[in-house]
C-alpha cells in the first residue's frame, strides 16, 4: 500500500462512511475467467438447493429440517429425536469440514458456496444490473429526484426482488415443514393452513429485507465466519490476495505514463486504477492485504487480469496465493494445522459410519409405570412397564412382540399379543412382566426384553424389575 494513503482503512469497515452512516456499495459488473466459473457453480447449487425439497428416495424427502416435529432427513435418510446424536456430529462433521478449507484455502466457502452470496450476486445483483445498470448508472439513478425514469427503474426492482424472496420462502419453507405441507397449503389455501402462511410472510419479508437492503451486511455484522479468520488463517493460506511485492516494488504503485519503463523507475505494476475496489462486492481495497471483509468472490482477480492484459503487463498481480508464497516463494504445503483437522475429520466421520452400521431399525423404549411397585400374581411377581416402539424404516413391520432374555419369565401384553409398526411411525402400550421371585436377584432387577417381528430381533432394551427385599 503507498504511504500516502496511510492506514484508515483499519478505523471503520468499508460499507460505513466519516459520518458513521451506511455508506451504499455499488460494485462494477464483475467479468472474467473466475466468474465465469462462479456461475456455473453458482447455478449448479441453485439447482440443488430448488430440487432437494422436492426429491424422495423411498418416500423420504431428500432434505429436511423440521425443527418444530423433531424430525430431519438427510440425503433421504430420516432422523428422529432418538438420533439426535447422529445429526449433532453430522453438523460437527460439517463445521470441521468448513474449518479445514478455511485453514488451507480461506473463506472459498463464502465466494462459492454460501447461499447468501450465490442470492446476493448471482440472482439480485444480476437483476439489478439489468433494471438499473452499472456502477456509474446505479449511482447517478440513487441521486437523481424521483422522475418517470426513476419510480419506474424502482418499482419494477422491487416487484421483482419481492416475487423472488417470496419464491425462496416457499422453498425455505419446504425444508421445514416438508415439501407436502407445502403443496397442501398451494392447493388448500393458505387460510387453511394458517401458521405456516404466517411463517412463509415472514420469511418473505427477512430475505426481502436482506437482499433488498441489508446485503453485504450479512457477512460483516450478522455471519460469524469471517470472524474466524483471525484464528484459522495464517501465511500459509491460500486467499484472494494482492501481490504487494510486484505491485510495489521499490517506488510503490503509480499510474501508468505512456512509454514510461517501469523496470527502470521502479514502480510496481500496479497502476492504481482502483478497478479492484470498484469491482468490489464489499466495498474494499484488496491491496491493503486480507480483511473481515473479503469472502474471497475473486471479482478482483478478473477485473486486474483484465487491466494487466490492457497495459501489457503479465496477469497475476490479484491471485490465489498466501503471503509466504508472496514473499518467499514457497508452494502450497500440507500443514500440520490441515493435518491435525484432517485425522480429526477422519475420526469424526469413521465414528459417524460406525454409528449409522449399529443404527437399529426400531428404537425401543421400556419405563416402568411411574407410581406403581411390583404384585404378586399366582407365585409370580409383576411389573407393569409401558413401551414406545419408533420404526425408523421405510416399510410397516408386522408381527412384532416381546420376549423376556435371560431370565425365566413371562411377558402378558395390555391388547393384542403381537402387532404391527407402520413405516417412520411409533406404537405404543402396556406390558405385564411377571417372574418368579425365585430367579430375581433382590429388590432391584435388571432384566432385559427383546423386541420381535416374528422370528427377527429387532432391538433389545435393558430396565429394572422391582421385588420384595426379601423371600420366603
Amino acid at each position: 500500500m503507498a504511504e500516502n494513503e496511510g492506514e484508515t482503512f483499519r478505523d471503520h469497515i468499508a460499507t460505513i462512511n466519516e459520518d458513521g452512516k451506511r455508506a451504499w456499495i455499488y460494485p462494477k459488473k464483475p467479468s472474467g475467467k473466475w466468474y465465469n466459473y462462479r456461475k456455473w457453480v453458482s447455478y449448479g447449487l441453485l439447482a440443488f438447493l430448488f430440487s432437494a425439497p422436492f426429491v424422495t428416495i423411498n418416500g423420504n424427502q431428500f432434505l429436511l429440517f423440521n425443527v418444530i416435529e423433531r424430525r430431519f432427513n438427510i440425503f433421504g435418510v430420516p432422523f428422529w429425536p432418538q438420533d439426535f446424536y447422529l445429526f449433532v456430529i453430522s453438523m460437527i462433521i460439517g463445521v470441521i469440514f468448513v474449518a479445514l478449507f478455511t485453514v488451507a484455502f480461506g473463506r472459498i466457502f463464502c465466494g462459492w458456496i454460501c447461499p447468501q452470496t450465490i442470492f446476493m450476486e448471482m440472482v439480485f445483483r444480476r437483476i439489478e444490473y439489468w433494471i438499473d445498470g452499472d456502477r456509474n448508472a446505479q449511482a447517478k439513478l440513487d441521486k437523481q429526484e424521483w422522475n418517470a425514469e426513476k419510480i419506474r427503474k424502482r418499482a419494477l426492482k422491487w416487484f421483482v426482488f419481492f416475487v423472488i424472496s417470496f419464491l425462496i420462502a416457499n422453498i425455505f419453507l419446504a425444508y421445514l415443514v416438508g415439501s407436502k405441507e407445502l403443496m397442501l397449503m398451494v392447493t388448500e389455501g393458505p387460510f387453511a393452513h394458517t401458521g405456516n402462511f404466517i411463517a412463509l410472510l415472514i420469511f418473505t419479508g427477512v430475505f426481502y429485507f436482506i437482499y433488498a437492503w441489508f446485503r453485504e451486511q450479512v457477512c460483516i455484522i450478522a455471519c460469524p465466519y469471517g470472524r474466524l479468520q483471525g484464528a484459522l488463517l495464517d501465511n500459509k493460506t491460500i486467499v484472494v490476495a494482492y501481490d504487494h511485492v510486484r505491485g510495489e516494488k521499490e517506488a510503490g504503485r503509480a499510474k501508468m505514463v505512456k512509454n514510461e519503463d517501469r523496470m527502470l523507475s521502479g514502480k510496481g505494476d500496479c497502476i492504481d486504477c482502483k478497478l479492484c475496489v470498484n469491482v468490489c462486492p464489499m466495498g474494499i481495497d484488496i491491496r491493503n492485504g486480507t480483511q473481515l471483509e473479503c469472502t474471497n468472490c475473486t471479482a478482483c482477480i478478473d477485473e486486474c487480469n483484465t487491466v494487466m492484459d490492457r497495459v501489457g503487463l503479465p496477469q497475476g498481480l490479484i491471485r490465489y496465493a498466501s503471503e509466504n508464497g508472496i514473499v518467499k516463494k514457497e508452494k502450497f504445503k500440507f500443514t500440520a494445522r490441515m493435518k491435525g483437522y484432517t485425522a480429526v475429520l477422519i475420526i469424526l466421520m469413521g465414528v459417524f459410519t460406525g454409528m449409522m452400521f449399529l443404527r437399529n431399525d426400531v428404537d425401543t423404549t421400556i419405563l416402568r409405570l411411574p407410581g406403581q411397585l411390583f404384585e404378586h400374581k399366582g407365585g409370580n411377581i409383576s411389573n407393569v412397564f409401558t413401551y414406545k416402539l419408533v420404526n425408523k424404516t421405510m416399510e410397516d413391520i408386522d408381527n412384532v412382540h416381546f420376549r423376556l432374555e435371560g431370565i425365566q419369565g413371562e411377558v402378558k401384553m395390555v391388547g393384542k399379543a403381537e402387532f404391527s409398526i407402520a413405516k417412520e411411525a411409533a406404537a405404543q402400550g402396556t406390558l405385564f412382566v411377571e417372574i418368579d421371585p425365585a430367579h430375581l436377584k433382590g429388590d432391584k432387577t435388571k432384566i432385559m426384553l427383546g423386541v420381535y417381528s416374528g422370528e427377527r430381533l429387532l432391538d433389545r432394551e435393558t430396565t429394572n424389575f422391582l421385588g420384595p427385599r426379601t423371600f420366603n
